[in-house]
């Protein structure tokens, strides 16, 4: 699956959305079928890595993994977290999402909740939407000034190397669904009483501004796309593929941090003479 990841890892240089296909499936084969089936087939592994990541933390390790979800509006970033992030046991996967800032949130630098909610050593912690609506809705609906939405984005690269030099893997995915998949999505929203507290009128407010986010996402791509902490684009029209492509890309990032079972701080034989030697218990 290492071909996704090479085939979705955005290239250096200015970032042009309309030119990345929305509804392909990039260093994939198969079709549906196959993809669901190749998602579930990573589910022992994916399990295994992180319960072995869980268990460092929980002996003095101090790595985690941070998945960044971000995306338009019916992108599917809750539908990636139950497909993928659901193989895996929730004890060890924090999940944060980032709504509309609190007064007292909005006293601090942005990057103050950001802070307070990164994954715990051994933890995959996932953030659905994330630290980037403060250069993304912030820029199109000019809630900070210009100056500020400058700055932010070197603080953001800033802030992404600390976490990567304290041990922290940084996968960061933009969801990348078109126009004509969102309203299609909207009206099914609209067309299923069960999907209508899923809908939101403000939601069709934000459509309008289409052109305006996807420039402030080819702002924020092209500007935080660093070695360390890169950007795949993940075309999400097609759920399953999209599903795949996230699961394939947190598997690359266990598997590269091959975590390894904790050595025992006690003398493993001693305690099996323990048990062996107890008296009957009544």
């Amino acid at each position: 699956m290492t071909t996704i990841a090479d085939a979705l890892r955005l290239a250096a240089g200015p970032v042009d959305l309309t030119a990345l296909a929305t509804d392909a499936s990039p260093g994939y084969d198969g079709d549906k079928e196959d993809g669901e089936q190749a998602l579930l087939g990573m589910g022992d592994e994916l399990a295994d890595l992180q319960e072995r990541l869980f268990a460092e933390g929980r002996s003095g390790g101090q790595r985690s993994v941070l998945l960044v979800l971000q995306g338009m509006d019916t992108s599917g970033k809750g539908g990636t977290l139950r497909h993928t992030v659901g193989l895996i046991d929730p004890q060890g996967v924090q999940i944060t999402s980032f709504k509309k800032p609190t007064p007292t949130e909005l006293e601090h630098d942005f990057l103050w909740r950001i802070e307070r909610a990164l994954p715990s050593a051994g933890s995959v912690g996932v953030f659905d939407r994330s630290h980037y609506e403060d250069v993304l809705i912030a820029r199109v609906r000019e809630l900070a000034p210009a100056e500020e939405i400058e700055r932010r984005y070197e603080a953001i690269n800033d802030f992404e190397a600390r976490l990567v030099a304290a041990g922290t893997v940084v996968v960061k995915c933009m969801l990348h669904v078109s126009a004509e998949e969102q309203k299609e999505r909207l009206v099914a929203r609209l067309d299923n009483a069960e999907k209508h507290w899923k809908f939101n009128p403000g939601d069709i407010d934000e459509r309008s501004q289409w052109p305006a986010y996807r420039r402030a996402y080819e702002i924020a791509l092209e500007r935080t796309n660093t070695e360390i902490a890169p950007w795949y684009v993940v075309p999400a029209d097609k759920k399953w593929y999209r599903n795949l492509a996230v699961g394939s890309l947190l598997l690359d990032a266990l598997r590269g941090m091959a975590p390894r079972w904790p050595v025992a701080d006690f003398d493993v034989e001693e305690q099996r003479r323990r048990l062996a030697d107890e008296a009957p218990l009544t």
